[in-house]
């Protein structure tokens, strides 16, 4: 048999139990059991509803065993035999009931305050889900919007991207270094070769030449066969009081 979690349901259950026994019953089936306690408990309420209504009216707030006879009456249960079989039937003695433990609730993980039902929604009906499970909560931060906050998070990400930038030049490109005996390059310095002109490079299509010796034009021949810069000549400056110089025709 199943314990009830209603102790007044499980004590009628056990006084049932016993009065079967009593009746040299050696096993009952758990339906049977069910359906006499059941019987049994809408019959003791029954009583109680009558008792209690013909205590009323004869202005007492407390029933007696006369309100209990009355009740039985008007239910039209004979209760003449019910003296003769207390002094026959030998009954046992039911056994305190023990104090139950409190089932302990599973700490479950809640992500928020379940919401009360509203006035208009029946008790009956299930409670409302974790507020994540139907109300739209954003995941993701607000935009920071504050000027001073914006201009130093510009210069930390300039600030980490040229860091980068260094560090992948400084990879894979040549490099020299600061100290002559520094063999673990520590401190590289990135090796600068200007172009001449420095335009050129952006003018030449490159796409169908992979080896520079294929080019025809070299900027590093061009700037040592570069023909020197002409000297300009100063013009002399006019004297106020010089006589005119007349042109001669030919």
């Amino acid at each position: 048999m199943e314990q009830s979690t209603n102790s007044y349901r499980k004590m009628l259950t056990g006084g049932i139990s016993s009065v079967l026994l009593a009746l040299g019953a050696d096993a009952a089936d758990r339906d049977v059991l069910e359906t006499l306690t059941e019987m049994f408990q809408c019959f003791l309420c029954e009583v109680g509803y009558l008792s209690k209504s013909y205590c009323e009216l004869s202005g007492r707030s407390e029933p007696l065993i006369a309100d209990v006879i009355l009740g039985f009456v008007e239910m039209g249960i004979d209760f003449s035999g019910l003296d003769q079989f207390i002094k026959k039937v030998k009954t046992n003695v039911l056994p305190s009931l023990q104090p139950q433990q409190p089932q302990k609730q599973l700490n479950m993980l809640q992500a928020g305050t379940k919401q009360a039902l509203p006035g208009h929604i029946p008790s009956y009906l299930p409670t409302f889900p974790d507020p994540h499970a139907y109300i739209r909560t954003p995941t993701h931060k607000q935009p920071v919007i504050d000027y001073e906050a914006i201009r130093e998070k510009y210069a930390v990400q300039k600030k980490d991207m040229e860091r980068a930038l260094t560090k992948f030049l400084a990879k894979t490109s040549q490099i020299h270094n600061l100290f002559d005996s520094d063999e673990t390059n520590m401190f590289p310095l990135i090796a600068c070769k200007p172009q001449f002109p420095p335009y050129l490079a952006a003018l030449l299509p490159q796409d169908q030449i992979f080896d520079p010796e294929d080019l025809e034009y070299d900027p590093r021949s061009q700037e040592h066969h570069a023909s020197p810069p002409k000297k300009r000549i100063k013009a002399e400056p006019v004297q106020e009081n010089a006589p005119p110089v007349e042109k001669v025709e030919e």
